[in-house]
C-alpha cells in the first residue's frame, strides 16, 4: 500500500529526508511517496500543508527548529487528526537536558522543549483518573466528556484519544441514575454523547457475561439494555447542544475522527 508522507522543514529537509530513507530499510513491503515542504517558517505555511496532508491522509515529518512552530503543527496535527513525529524536538530536548550546568537557571525547559511527550503523559494519566465518572468535580478540565452506557468504549476512546493529547473523562449512563450536576455546568461543544443499537450491545454484553461466569444478572438481557439505551437518548434528547455519536459497527479510529470533525466545525476547543 503507498503511503504519503510530508517531509517539514525550516531548512532543505536533508535531515528528515535521509532519517525517513534510514527508518523504511525495516518496512521492505511498504512504498512511500514523500512530498518535500522546505523552508517553513510560518504558521500559514503549516497550515497549508495539513490541509494537503489532510486531504490525502498523510503522515508529516518535521524538523523544525523553533518550539513555537513544533508546539503549533502538534496541536493542528491533532486537531485534523493528522499524525506528526516531531525528529528534532526530543533531541533538542535531550542535549538541553545534559548539557545544562545550571538547571535551576532555566526551570521547565526540558518539559517545554519536549512538551509533545509531557502532553499526551498528562492526557493519558487524566484519562485514567477520570474513566467511568470518577472525579467529576474536575470535569472543568477536561477537552472532551463521553458519556454512554456500559459497553460503548468509553474508555478505549478514552485512552486512545488522550494517546493524541486530548484530556477526556467518561462517565456511565446507569438506568433511572441522574447525572451529576457537574456535566451540565460544562460548555455544550466538550461534551458527546455515545450510543448504538439494542441487539448490537446485547452482544457485546452477553460477551462480558460469558466472561464473569454468567454473575452479571440483567446486564445482558436485551429488554433491560433497550431500557437502558432509551434512558440515556432521553436525557441525550433533551440536551440537544449535546453531540450524539453512533459507535454501532465502528472502529475507535473512527469514532474518534467523527468527535474531531465536530470539533473543527465548531472551531476548536480551547
Amino acid at each position: 500500500m503507498l503511503q504519503n508522507v510530508f517531509i517539514v522543514s525550516d531548512g532543505t529537509g536533508g535531515t528528515a529526508r535521509q532519517s525517513l530513507k534510514a527508518a523504511l530499510v525495516q518496512f521492505e513491503f511498504i512504498e512511500v511517496e514523500p512530498f518535500i515542504r522546505p523552508n517553513v517558517r510560518t504558521e500559514e505555511q503549516i497550515m497549508e500543508i495539513i490541509y494537503e496532508s489532510e486531504k490525502i491522509h498523510g503522515l508529516i515529518i518535521h524538523t523544525l527548529v523553533s518550539r513555537e512552530l513544533r508546539h503549533f503543527i502538534l496541536k493542528k496535527g491533532r486537531l485534523h487528526n493528522i499524525r506528526t513525529i516531531d525528529l528534532m524536538g526530543p533531541l533538542l530536548a535531550q542535549l538541553s537536558h545534559h548539557f545544562e550546568n545550571v538547571p535551576t537557571e532555566k526551570p521547565g525547559i526540558f518539559r517545554k522543549l519536549n512538551k509533545a511527550y509531557f502532553q499526551r503523559i498528562e492526557a493519558i494519566e487524566f484519562a485514567l483518573r477520570h474513566d467511568d465518572g470518577q472525579h467529576v468535580n474536575e470535569l472543568d478540565n477536561a477537552n472532551i466528556v463521553l458519556l454512554g452506557v456500559s459497553r460503548t468504549f468509553k474508555t478505549p476512546l478514552s485512552v486512545y484519544m488522550a494517546y493524541k493529547g486530548w484530556k477526556v473523562a467518561n462517565i456511565p449512563i446507569i438506568l433511572n441514575f441522574p447525572l451529576h450536576d457537574n456535566v451540565y455546568k460544562l460548555p455544550p461543544e466538550r461534551i458527546f454523547c455515545l450510543t448504538t443499537y439494542p441487539s448490537r450491545l446485547t452482544k457485546l454484553r452477553q460477551v462480558r457475561d460469558v466472561h464473569l461466569g454468567g454473575l452479571t444478572g440483567n446486564y445482558s438481557n436485551l429488554s433491560y439494555v433497550q431500557q437502558e439505551l432509551n434512558y440515556g437518548n432521553r436525557i441525550f434528547n433533551l440536551n440537544s447542544k449535546w453531540k450524539v455519536v453512533d459507535v454501532t459497527n465502528k472502529p475507535i479510529e473512527e469514532i474518534s475522527s467523527e468527535i474531531l470533525t465536530h470539533i473543527k466545525s465548531k472551531g476548536g476547543i480551547t
